[in-house]
């Protein structure tokens, strides 16, 4: 019995639930030599931004209990250099890669948009709505549902592809948030963005950060995200994508439980660069051992 791991997300087929998180995994060619980047479900590519951005000075990251603050500040090569130095490799990869677009204005989300569904070589649009370590743009789109709303509508008249907004845990209700999105015209949602941090040195009384604050991710944050995953599985009837914390199968096995239907690994790529490999693996293994013949069959299926 060999279980059948396939998804299918807004009409796009994935070999496999297991894709890496935005900003985790470049663009993808860094990790060219250290896994079988075909044998992911997906890559979401290192947020692209109109211009390039050298993000903030360092340090930009720190490691906290169970988990790591960073503040990179959506450093990327900006549209058109990964239109032509970036696409051209993700183009001849077997599996799905999803572009992740943030922007500082409407009209800004708007325009890399359009120019990236003009140059094509991808599968879908993840627009980042939840950045929380930017000054301007990012997670101000995302906690405003009528701002949501709108910014997703503005894209879905320039887009061909199915748009995944990825929402912040730094909300009210994710659930309303998640409303507003569907309701712009968002095929997917995915959640969750880091949460808002914060480490100080005690010895120099300075913040750990040069940013001062930064987004929390790691294995300390799973719990809020499965809790998340489940909520806005409540509230909305599209696909759910869950991240936050997942650096093993049984974390993955938690999540699709909860609603997600896909999976997004980030914090753990650094740690362990094959990590997505084990999560597909041992994916398998579950199904077998509970002689479930399809991944499908346990999607939102916790016990409640």
């Amino acid at each position: 019995m060999k279980p059948n791991l396939k998804i299918e997300i807004a009409g796009v087929k994935f070999k496999n639930p297991v894709m890496v998180a935005s900003g985790t995994f470049g663009y993808g060619e860094e990790f060219e030599n250290l896994i079988d980047l075909n044998a992911l479900g997906g890559i979401v590519t290192k947020t692209i931004t109109m211009e390039e951005r050298q993000g903030h000075p360092p340090p930009r990251t720190c490691e906290t209990a169970a988990g790591m603050l960073n503040a990179i500040g959506l450093a990327n090569v900006g549209i058109e250099r990964f239109i032509d130095e970036k696409i051209p490799f993700l183009k001849k990869l077997n599996t799905k890669i999803i572009v992740n677009v943030a922007g500082s204005s409407f009209d800004e989300y708007v325009e890399i948009c359009r120019r990236l569904e003009k140059a094509g070589g991808f599968d879908m649009l993840e627009i980042n709505l939840s950045c929380p370590n930017v000054d301007e743009g990012g997670m101000a789109f995302g906690v405003d549902p009528k701002a949501t709303e709108k910014v997703i509508r503005d894209i879905s008249k320039v887009s061909s592809r199915p748009i995944i907004a990825k929402l912040s845990p730094n909300v009210t209700s994710i659930a309303d948030i998640a409303r507003a999105a569907k309701g712009g015209g968002a095929a997917v949602v995915s959640l969750i963005n880091t949460l808002v941090g914060m480490a100080i040195d005690i010895e120099t009384g300075f913040p750990r950060l040069s940013y001062t604050t930064g987004g929390l991710s790691g294995p300390a944050i799973k719990p809020v995200g499965i809790a998340m995953v489940y909520k806005v599985s409540q509230a909305v009837d599209i696909p759910i994508i869950g991240i936050g914390g997942i650096s093993s199968w049984e974390d993955a096995v938690e999540y699709h439980l909860a609603g997600a239907t896909g999976i997004q690994i980030g914090t753990a790529n650094f740690i362990e660069p094959d990590v997505t490999m084990k999560i597909i693996k041992g994916l398998s293994g579950y199904l077998k051992s509970k002689k479930i013949n399809s991944l499908k069959e346990i999607i939102g299926k916790v016990r409640t």
